[in-house]
């Protein structure tokens, strides 16, 4: 007597579910790390035994964080740069993958590989002389020279993303709705946009982040004036050679978190929903 086939399978499914409970413990223990952190008490934060639990949590890190006068502006400062660097870099790579799925044109496929060329560059390779061009520009200790480099580098991966899924709408799509009267702009923006819009998204979450956490451009072209920093920057605040507040610091990152999460939780719904959708000629 055989043993059914879904009692065959069964133990292969159980180990492939703890492989993905392991796997997502493992990526999810720096998280826990810098939330207890940031819950901990000084005295267990510099205790040579760290243990992995608290038994007094406190908040007074998270205090010290919202009761620095200059938390909030570089929130703002974040934010500001975040959203323009995805409604800006989402607008031009759209369109952008749209002319080099759509048109035929000279040196189309140079203008691809010098994306790829551009995605394969190191960004500490070209932040000398971008600050350079953001002097020359006068454009250092302002919110833009944070802004126009970041839409630079997500660009050449939104365009190469959404290039699959510009791909993906048949041709006979397009013929129809012209044949139905429609414009290239009113097919653009109303029949392709819709189609295309789970890569849109999915490019947003990665710009998105990348700006949010931008380190090395925020320390490199803001230079004296403190007011067009942005969230990265506070953790210096917290951050001194002598004394270092690890509590801050953890509260800090810990807050500069949450939004990326809320954003991704926003998104990831019309995502899933769009990916789940497949366009059949």
């Amino acid at each position: 007597m055989t043993a059914p086939r879904g009692w065959v399978r069964r133990p292969w499914r159980l180990a492939a579910e703890a492989t993905a409970l392991l796997v997502a413990a493992v990526v999810a223990f720096p998280l826990y790390w810098m939330l207890l952190g940031a819950v901990k008490p000084a005295g267990e934060i510099e205790s040579t035994e760290p243990r992995p639990w608290t038994s007094s949590p406190s908040l007074d890190s998270f205090r010290r964080v919202f009761e620095q006068q200059a938390f909030g502006r570089y929130f703002v400062n974040s934010l500001v740069v975040a959203l323009s660097v995805v409604a800006a870099s989402a607008l031009i790579a759209f369109l952008a993958a749209t002319a080099v799925t759509r048109f035929r044109f000279r040196f189309r496929t140079t203008v691809l590989i010098m994306f790829l060329v551009a995605q394969m560059v190191p960004v500490e390779a070209l932040t000398i002389p971008m600050f350079f061009l953001m002097r020359d520009f006068g454009l250092l200790n302002t919110l833009g020279s944070l802004i126009l480099p970041h839409i630079a580098f997500s660009l050449p991966f939104a365009i190469w993303m959404l290039r699959g899924f510009v791909k993906a709408v048949p041709e006979s799509l397009e013929e129809a709705a012209y044949l139905d009267g429609a414009s290239r702009a009113r097919f653009l923006w109303q029949i392709l946009l819709p189609l295309v819009l789970p890569g849109l998204v999915a490019t947003s979450v990665f710009s998105f982040i990348s700006a949010w956490n931008d380190f090395l451009f925020a320390k490199s072209f803001i230079i004296s004036d403190t007011s067009q920093s942005t969230l990265p920057m506070a953790l210096l605040v917290f951050y001194k050679p002598d004394e270092p507040d690890w509590g801050g610091v953890m509260a800090a990152s810990t807050v500069m978190t949450v939004p990326v999460l809320l954003f991704f939780v926003l998104v990831q719904r019309r995502l899933v929903s769009g990916l789940g959708g497949a366009v059949k000629d």
